[in-house]
């Protein structure tokens, strides 16, 4: 079998293969330091071809990858994934493809954490694959970017997945954000695969940044090769958003595309804290 380092060109230069071994350790007792970010399984996209992604043609399983920032009694919730009603099979989504293996809300239970202890939420973009169980999280304050908050609640949208957002308390952002105003979480703007798609960076205890960019490079292959899928709002945007992620890989940061195929063959079982 071809390697992983070769299917998958330039993951390495993003420093996704630093986080595995000792910088990617399981879930232990919620006395840890902080900050703490933990990387959660929502999901799977099966059979994708590739092509659709501005990849060669090729049946793959995505991964669907949520997050968890602990920061002293501040919480930040980074995406809300399939929808846990999907787990087992309970329901069968609008798209066969959906797999969800693990529930959003068990994986945070294990780390000690119930919905209404979600300070902040925070969602890449308001496709479905992403909103799946933000319903549950509306007792958080929400971190939109108002362009995207107006493009999901315009004409034609569904919002069944995100309804309750509609009334949640929100800060409504006109570009980058400092979460919890010390720079521990940054939001970027990274528009162009939606009109106000964001990012998370996160500056871990140990000092290493990660970044959670979700749809503006859905693989590290996308983001190595400068590759734009077919469903793209606005061209110009995605490649300078896809030039500010490469930029933040080569000063250092580790980038974590939202639907890398292999992610869990590389970080772990999840839930996963990255250190």
């Amino acid at each position: 079998m071809t390697g992983w380092w070769q299917v998958h060109a330039g993951a390495a230069a993003f420093g996704l293969a630093a986080l595995t071994g000792a910088h990617a350790t399981a879930l232990t007792a919620q006395s840890l330091p902080t900050p703490r970010l933990y990387v959660l399984d929502c999901g799977t996209l099966a059979g994708r071809n590739l092509r659709t992604y501005g990849l060669p043609a090729e049946a793959r399983d995505l991964s669907v990858a949520c997050a968890l920032l602990v920061d002293g009694n501040r919480t930040l919730l980074w995406e809300t994934g399939l929808g846990d009603r999907f787990a087992g099979g309970r329901e069968t989504p609008k798209d066969p493809g959906w797999r969800v293996s693990r529930t959003l809300r068990s994986q945070l239970a294990e780390i000690g954490i119930e919905p209404p202890a979600i300070t902040y939420l925070a969602i890449s973009h308001m496709h479905a694959d992403h909103t799946g169980n933000a319903n549950d999280y509306a007792s958080a304050t929400w971190l939109v970017q108002e362009a995207e908050r107006d493009f999901a609640f315009g004409p034609g949208q569904d919002t069944s997945s995100y309804r309750a957002l509609a009334d949640a308390r929100v800060t409504v952002l006109h570009g980058d954000h400092d979460v919890f105003g010390d720079g521990v979480a940054m939001l970027i703007s990274t528009p162009g695969h939606t009109p106000g798609h964001q990012s998370l960076l996160v500056q871990l205890a140990s000092g290493r940044r990660v970044v959670l960019c979700a749809d503006a490079a859905y693989t590290h292959a996308t983001l190595a090769r400068t590759l734009l899928s077919a469903n793209v709002w606005d061209r110009s945007e995605t490649l300078a958003s896809l030039g500010r992620l490469r930029a933040l890989g080569e000063e250092g940061a580790t980038v974590i595309p939202g639907h890398e195929p292999e992610l869990w063959k590389t970080l772990g079982e999840p839930p996963v804290r990255l250190t």
